[in-house]
This record gives C-alpha cells, structure tokens and sequence, in this order.
C-alpha cells in the first residue's frame, strides 16, 4: 500500500496580515450594525411608551377606567416594552441597560417615589384625599410615556455613529471589489468576510455575556469585539 503525504503549505505572513486586516475591516461593519441596531431599538421603545401614556391617560380622563387602573396598566406595560425590546437588542446593548437599570420598577415604588416628589418625604399616600391620590397616579401614568433623555440622546448619537461606520465599511468594501481582477469573486468574499464578522460580534458578545452575567458592558463589548474579529480572519483564511 502507497504511503500517502500531504504537506500543507503554511500561510504567508502577507496572506496573515490580510486576513488580520480584512477581520479588522469586517469589525467596522459589525460595530456600525450593532449600534444601528441599538439605536433602533431605543427609537422605537420610546415611541411604544409614548403611544401607550397617552392612550390611558385619554382612557382615565374619559373615565372608563380608574387612574389607579390606568398606573398599573401603563407600570406594567412599559416593564414589558422594556424587556420585550432588549431582547431584541445586540449584548451590548443589552448588557449596558441592564448595567444602568435592572428591572423596572414596582408600582408601589413609583407611588411612594411620586408621593415625595409631590407632598414632601412625610407625606403618606395612604392620607391623602382621592384627587390627590389620583394626581399621583396621574404622575405615573406620564412619567411611564417618557424614556430617561440622557440614555435616548446617547443612544441617538451611537445610532448616527452606527450609520456612519456602516458606510465607511461598505465604502471600504466597495473600493476592494472595484480594484479587484475577479469583481464576483471579490463581492462574495467581501459579503462573507462581512457577514462572518456581524455574526461572529453578535455571538460573541452573546458568550460574553453568558460568563459575565448581565450588567457587564465592558466584558460583553470585549466578547463582541474578539468574537467578530475572530469570525471575520477565519473566513477569510478559508476562502
């Protein structure tokens, strides 16, 4: 029987650098995405809130619910925006909301908040006439249609940044392709590289975030990081 040999040439240090530099490429295009993401869903948990405020309150005023019932529904509801929307955020962003607030809270918490903000630290809810129990609940209600505005304009500025990188990695992407020989080939390299690098950040920083534990934006962005530059050099070694 044939004795069989392969010898597998070892990659040259340009074809290294290349893939190095084409992972780096693919992380712009990653981060760029996932702060467009992030931005998004920022953009569309206020706009949810906002509708939903206004819908009780227009319910409360015409009376076919209580003001009490009108903080409850809109407390809860906005925890479920909340959640329901950084599901659908990258790790990122997940893990520096969680970092900055938890869990929503409680509609006891809001009303004892409320209640100091509104009567002073002695005031008891319990005390207080139905109007003004009523005006706390008020309160509640249109506080819950209102996203914190330092969070929304940071998060509206990282969106613009996404959008930008975006473009800059599609323009790099674009010139690659243009002084290519093979214009196909180049374009399906080019998607690859890019796609991996998205794929690889959001998967990532997923791991990350799995061994850190939620509230760790450092670690995740990290694990985002490694994993798209990772994901982006592997595929373009292979191809």
């Amino acid at each position: 029987m044939a004795d069989w040999q392969f010898e597998l040439e070892a990659p040259s240090d340009e074809r290294l650098l290349d893939a190095a530099l084409e992972g780096f490429e693919a992380q712009l295009a990653s981060v760029g995405a996932q702060l467009s993401i992030d931005g998004a869903a920022r953009a569309q948990y206020q706009r949810l809130i906002h509708a939903m405020a206004d819908e009780l309150r227009d319910e409360a005023r015409a009376g076919r619910i209580s003001w009490a019932q009108a903080a409850e529904q809109a407390n809860e509801a906005r925890n479920a925006v909340m959640q329901t929307l950084r599901a659908r955020s990258t790790p990122v962003g997940r893990a520096l909301a969680q970092r900055l607030k938890r869990e929503g809270r409680t509609l006891n918490e809001l009303i004892a908040r409320k209640v100091v903000q509104l009567h002073g630290p002695k005031a008891d809810f319990a005390q207080l006439a139905p109007s003004q129990q009523n005006a706390v609940y008020a309160e509640i209600v249109k506080s819950a249609g209102k996203a914190d505005p330092t969070v929304s304009r940071w998060m509206r500025r990282l969106g613009r940044a996404g959008r930008g990188l975006l473009l800059l990695s599609l323009a790099v992407s674009i010139h690659e392709i243009v002084v290519a020989e093979d214009r196909v080939a180049a374009a399906r390299r080019e998607a690859a590289v890019t796609g991996a690098g998205i794929g690889g950040g959001i998967a990532g920083g997923a791991l990350a975030g799995l061994a850190c534990g939620p509230g760790a934006p450092l670690c995740v962005t990290v694990g985002a990081f490694a994993g798209g530059v990772l994901a982006a050099f592997g595929v373009s070694m292979l191809w």
